[in-house]
């Protein structure tokens, strides 16, 4: 069965995309990274990809007159590489309506908070703030709107006693390195269908919603 071409967006050190790219180095893996694309020319995940023989390019957004030129060249270089799948992975851009609508359901993002809660950026400083007992991580499909769409893979971190910002997203970090391959997984293995914002899984036990991993699970 071919492996889901699948392209990966970053802006940083990409440990969520190293989760990806050590996924799919299992020839079992039903998708494959074939193509990473970085706003930033010094993204340390350029090298993570370049290590895994993965084709890189780098896209500056600074060489482009507006957000929808930039998007286009991002879908340019992805149907030029046969992507036909595209994971953000610390991607640090926000994507026009139109990108989001043209890559619908074939786009997905992880955000490091229980969504529809402590939606943007600094999430764990939000949950903290709020006296959340429990954070997280979401991967869930992009819609055009910032951190929404349906949900396919969440996992429930404790909110411990004296946490600071810090110690709660690297514990998230970790989950978060657990759930995007198991998504990436569900989906290339033609298990996802969404229906509304609603996502269904398909398994062994018939159909369910989106998957929940738990502190110990």
């Amino acid at each position: 069965m071919a492996r889901l071409k699948t392209g990966a967006l970053i802006s940083g050190s990409g440990t969520n995309l190293q989760a990806l790219l050590d996924a799919a180095a299992s020839p079992d893996y039903p998708a494959e990274i074939t193509l990473v694309i970085s706003n930033k020319a010094d993204a340390p995940g350029l090298a993570r990809a370049e290590k895994a023989g993965v084709a890189t390019q780098v896209i500056d957004h600074r060489d482009y007159a507006d957000r929808a030129a930039f998007d286009a060249a991002l879908d340019s270089a992805l149907k030029a590489a046969a992507c036909e799948f595209v994971c953000l992975a610390g991607f640090m851009r926000l994507l026009t309506p139109a990108f989001a609508e043209a890559w619908r359901d074939r786009l997905i993002n992880i955000h490091p908070a229980l969504l529809p809660s402590f939606k943007g950026l600094d999430a764990q400083a939000q949950a903290l703030a709020a006296g959340a007992r429990i954070s997280g991580c979401t991967v869930h499909f992009v819609r055009p709107e910032m951190d929404a769409g349906p949900i396919i893979v969440q996992g429930a971190v404790p909110v411990l006693e004296g946490d600071d910002e810090a110690a709660l997203a690297a514990r998230i970090l970790e989950v978060e390195h657990r759930i995007y391959p198991l998504a990436l997984r569900l989906i290339a293995d033609g298990r996802v269908s969404v229906a509304g914002d609603r996502v269904r899984i398909t398994g062994a036990e018939g159909d369910a919603g989106a998957v929940l991993i738990s502190p110990s699970g």
